[in-house]
């Protein structure tokens, strides 16, 4: 797959489409490789005209390593906040540093603008993507995310559990057996989840590709000590798409609606038995949804 040189790093991508179409720029959840993005839902977006980027944001996958770089502890972090220091000077990076990454991916692909899609942690890039670099953005597609806004409710405990837990031996199929609870805890209803071993064989997969810890835990710094930009969002001007999961316990469907209440003009589905997971059953259902919204503001499209 191809890399690309942005924003100081490398950024490992791959496409789905034409050349010729439109960009759409998929980003990916806290620690999520690109090739957890299902081949359906690459296809069906590519299908409907969109030339689909996905890749590996930094520290994750194949895309640049900030080895040496040793993040607070999680624990450190929240009372720093708590005590209002500025924590956000003590992490490596932050959000704001990740969507410059994505924006800058935008123009290296030699793009003006693109529509932007990203799920949990990706969501959140994205909303700053809108409010940092509005310029590279076209349309704004946030997904089982959130505003930022620290006075909504929590994930239940069980679901941040799963999380944040480390298997007291990383191997392989410890790794898989702790993706499987995790989909439990806060995957969509048994009705449309994946599969055990479907489940199983992704998490297997992405470990052999690549296995980085530590890059894991830069990126929960960084989002626990990015500023948060929930009051920022009413600047947001991009026609927006909020989709959020009715049984997401990890997100809960009250922070995908405050952002569609806080971004001007912004539509919102929450989707019956839909957690925070991606499964092959609700790919025709996004599907749906994302492909008029498309193209109701395609370029050129009135």
């Amino acid at each position: 797959m191809p890399r690309i040189a942005v924003n100081g790093i490398e950024i490992e991508y791959a496409e789905t489409g034409s050349p010729e179409d439109p960009l759409m720029l998929l980003v990916s959840g806290f620690s999520g490789q690109m090739t957890r993005w299902p081949e359906a839902f690459l296809k069906g977006l590519a299908d409907a005209g969109r030339r689909v980027v996905v890749f590996d944001n930094r520290d994750i996958g194949l895309s640049t390593e900030l080895a040496g770089k040793v993040p607070p502890s999680p624990e450190s972090i929240v009372k720093g906040i708590a005590a209002g220091e500025p924590v956000h000077e003590s992490v490596p990076y932050l959000l704001d540093d990740m969507a410059a990454d994505a924006a800058n991916l935008v123009e290296a692909l030699g793009a003006d603008q693109a529509d932007i899609l990203g799920v949990s942690m990706g969501g959140m890039i994205v909303q700053l993507m809108a409010l940092n670099h509005p310029e590279k953005v076209r349309t704004l597609i946030p997904v089982m995310t959130t505003s930022g806004d620290p006075s909504l409710p929590p994930s239940d405990p069980v679901a941040i559990e799963a999380l944040t837990s480390v298997p007291p031996e990383r191997t392989p199929e410890a790794i898989a057996d702790q993706a499987v609870k995790s989909a439990a805890a806060y995957g969509s209803h048994p009705d449309i989840r994946n599969s055990d071993d479907d489940i199983r064989k992704l998490s297997m997969d992405a470990m052999t590709r690549s296995d980085r810890p530590v890059g894991v835990a830069r990126q929960y710094a960084a989002i626990l000590a990015q500023p948060r930009w929930h009051e920022r969002l009413e600047r947001v001007s991009h026609p927006t798409l909020v989709l959020h999961g009715a049984v997401d316990t990890l997100i809960k469907p009250a922070a995908g609606e405050d952002i569609a209440r806080r971004i001007p003009g912004a539509e919102l589905n929450i989707l019956d038995k839909w957690g925070h997971d991606m499964p092959e059953k609700m790919i025709p259902v996004l599907l749906d949804l994302i492909v008029p919204f498309l193209d109701r503001h395609a370029p050129g499209a009135r």
